[in-house]
């Protein structure tokens, strides 16, 4: 995961929030040992060059789950060479496999590598997405 979060820094061009304040060991045990949480790793002679992190988002309508790609990325040199379509094929084997319906992911406009991949593999729509910032408490208040 401390590699991912590298391939991360490097590929989103943002050390601050991958690199800055790293997780310790315990945090990212639990992390991963959540059956909610998935993390995808390419790996090159040993070396994580690329990975994808999602999340499954159990509905409640329905008996069903789909799956949010948070991060998805690839090591520049590797780029283009099939490893992110290989991790979105591995992770919708899982997908099928936990019963989800659907895999759902966002890109930046502007980010053209990224739109083109994610039209390849699937169906675009227009949203718009809004961050609702979260007030913070002093830890006595919590």
């Amino acid at each position: 995961m401390r590699e991912l979060n590298s391939v991360f820094a490097r590929a989103f061009s943002d050390p601050e929030s991958y690199l800055r304040k790293r997780p310790s060991d315990d945090y990212l045990n639990s992390w991963l040992s959540d059956p909610n949480h998935l993390a995808l790793v390419a790996l090159r002679a040993g070396e994580v060059v690329g990975g994808l992190v999602a999340y499954v988002l159990h509905k409640f309508e329905r008996d069903r789950r789909e799956i949010y790609i948070y991060d998805l990325a690839v090591a520049e040199e590797y780029r283009r060479t099939g490893i992110a379509t290989a991790l979105i094929r591995r992770l919708q084997d899982i997908a099928s496999d936990m019963g989800a319906y659907v895999i759902f992911v966002q890109a930046d406009y502007g980010d053209d590598p990224a739109i083109a991949l994610y039209q390849k593999m699937g169906t675009r729509e227009e949203v718009l997405h809004f961050d609702i910032a979260v007030p913070h408490k002093p830890l006595m208040e919590r």
